[in-house]
């Protein structure tokens, strides 16, 4: 059983339909770390452009999963309520595996350093064990009128 639903990650940061890249989240400590999932379907509206006759999920959004992931792990904390998680940078990102329709998009992110509102997170993402996708991400903690 998930330990978060779609509702309630929205409770905690501010993606919606259609840009909502997690439909749960599995694994949680606050401040730390996070595992996420996300059930990759025909119907995404990126597949109608990328691509017509191969549907594959487009490497950028794959990494914008893992920063929804990560953010969520972030503002989970009680004194983050009401912030937004904002993407710094990316760095040494690696795309391994094509993921298309009918994949189940496992996403994991440990936060590995945190001064004052700026921290980096590392990602992986992956389908069945194998990595798709691993990057390190920048985030800049802020409100919605920063």
């Amino acid at each position: 059983m998930s330990l978060l639903n779609t509702s309630q990650i929205m409770e905690i940061i501010p993606h919606r339909q259609p840009f909502l890249l997690l439909d749960t989240i599995e694994e949680l400590e606050p401040g730390r770390r996070a595992r996420a999932r996300k059930c990759v379907t025909y119907n995404e509206p990126f597949f109608a452009g990328h691509f017509p006759n191969e549907p594959v999920m487009p490497g950028v959004l794959i990494v914008e999963a893992m920063a929804q992931a990560g953010a969520v792990a972030m503002l989970s904390q009680p004194e983050m309520k009401g912030k937004t998680a904002y993407f710094a940078g990316i760095q040494s990102a690696k795309f391994k595996k094509k993921v298309v329709p009918g994949d189940v998009l496992e996403l994991e992110v440990e936060i590995v350093k945190v001064k004052g509102p700026i921290g980096i997170g590392k990602g992986t993402a992956s389908v069945d064990g194998k990595t798709a996708a691993a990057a390190e991400i920048m985030f800049a903690i802020g409100s919605e009128a920063d």
